[in-house]
């Protein structure tokens, strides 16, 4: 530790923010660009990206590429992530920081991990401007001091732990295909109609036979949403139950554990509605993902879970449509159609009646059977890795606090 020094970020970076999303006076070609929401810790969600004009001489200013760290303004300021060339020509919006080294002075991915850490411990909060919706401005960005050791030991802290992050990225990878295979399996069956046996299949009103529309309340579906302790969930605790907010409904098989949020055994203890059974569906209700989908099974990522008032959770009283409901709701044109349901000019917000009045098909239960027999290994594989890479994150978690604090030798 006494070849550590610690210095401002200023002295060893340099940083910009993007580009102000202004149409009336934005210019040039309509071009893909990365927003506070797109930047998760340690990942890019590139899944729903929003394109916004930029003229040829300011793709070196707001552009980015291999090695650039990006970091958050505002929403969770200093969440960032390293950019990995996900997509080429890429830019960012002014909600975002982009910080490249100075002469080689730091390691970005060390930089990463610092600030991974910074996060966790709420380093970051010192640095930041209002009372109630935080901020880090450029000025106050080039402020953070941050623990630096010999550029050498930067590499080998940011290799050790890169490590675990190159096979959770592998088990991501993984789980995205199995995905996109079972979401191939719903669409055959159920969109395109070809399920086996489709070809001997009596059609009616151009349905099979015995298949109706009905609402998602004739389904027997309910929903159910939780809440947060008196005052705030205390960012400080330690031990307790994780409590599901929107930003970690990310996905099938996906969860942000660096954004975990705790509520007491207590709490959890009391609650009457919100605690996650297996298989609950989730919906994120309010903000600018409302509708956004995702379902948690086999003990991933917790045990015992709850979700606070951002949240729906969906069940169906007959659990054997659970997956279809799931996979329906999860398709494109179901999360487009709640979008719609903002009945909340000021804070988007899902109905609860409105959601429940959504019309899908409904496959007699015979169909259903089969969907979930041929679907079964598919999802047991994906949350079998799914929970795999919360093993590698709480392990890297642990290493984290001892290598960047220099207890380790490496």
């Amino acid at each position: 530790m006494s070849e550590w020094k610690k210095v401002k970020l200023g002295e060893i970076t340099e940083s910009c923010l993007g580009k102000m999303l202004d149409a009336a006076k934005n210019r040039g070609e309509y071009k893909p660009y990365l927003a506070n929401l797109n930047v998760r810790w340690g990942s890019f969600d590139t899944d729903n990206l929003s394109l916004m004009r930029f003229e040829e001489d300011e793709d070196e200013r707001y552009g980015i590429k291999y090695g650039d760290l990006i970091i958050c303004e505002g929403g969770e300021p200093g969440r960032c992530a390293i950019w990995k060339e996900q997509l080429p020509d890429m830019k960012i919006q002014k909600a975002l920081h982009r910080v490249r080294p100075k002469d080689g002075l730091v390691d970005n991915f060390y930089l990463f991990y610092w600030f991974l850490l910074a996060g966790k411990c709420n380093w970051i909060d010192q640095y930041c401007t209002g009372a109630t919706i935080k901020h880090l401005p450029g000025q106050k960005l080039k402020e953070v001091i941050v623990d630096l050791p010999p550029i050498e030991v930067q590499h080998r802290i940011a290799s050790i732990l890169s490590r675990y992050d190159t096979l959770i990225e592998n088990y991501q990878k993984q789980i995205k295909l199995l995905e996109e295979a079972a979401q191939r399996l719903y669409k055959e069956w159920f969109v395109e109609l070809r399920f086996p046996g489709h070809e001997n299949t009596k059609m009616v009103d151009g349905l099979p036979e015995g298949w109706e529309r009905k609402k998602l309340i004739e389904f027997g579906c309910s929903l159910e949403s939780g809440a947060r302790p008196k005052g705030g969930v205390d960012s400080n605790l330690k031990d307790g139950i994780p409590s599901v907010g929107a930003e970690n409904v990310i996905g099938l098989g996906k969860y942000n554990y660096s954004s975990e949020k705790l509520v007491t055994n207590q709490f959890y203890s009391q609650m009457r509605k919100g605690k996650i059974k297996d298989r609950d569906i989730l919906i994120y209700k309010d903000g600018a993902y409302i509708g956004r989908t995702s379902l948690f099974q086999d003990g991933f990522p917790h045990k015992e879970m709850a979700v606070n008032e951002h949240v729906f959770l969906l069940h169906t009283l007959n659990e054997n449509y659970q997956y279809y409901v799931f996979f329906t709701l999860y398709q494109k044109q179901y999360f487009e159609k709640m979008q719609k349901l903002n009945k909340n000019a000021a804070q988007p917000g899902l109905n609860q009646k409105a959601l429940l009045d959504l019309v899908m098909l409904c496959p007699t239960e015979n169909f259903v059977l089969s969907f979930n027999k041929a679907i079964e290994p598919l999802m047991k594989a994906l949350f079998s890795k799914a929970n795999q890479i919360r093993l590698l994150t709480e392990a890297r978690d642990r290493l984290l606090p001892r290598l960047m604090g220099g207890e380790m030798e490496v």
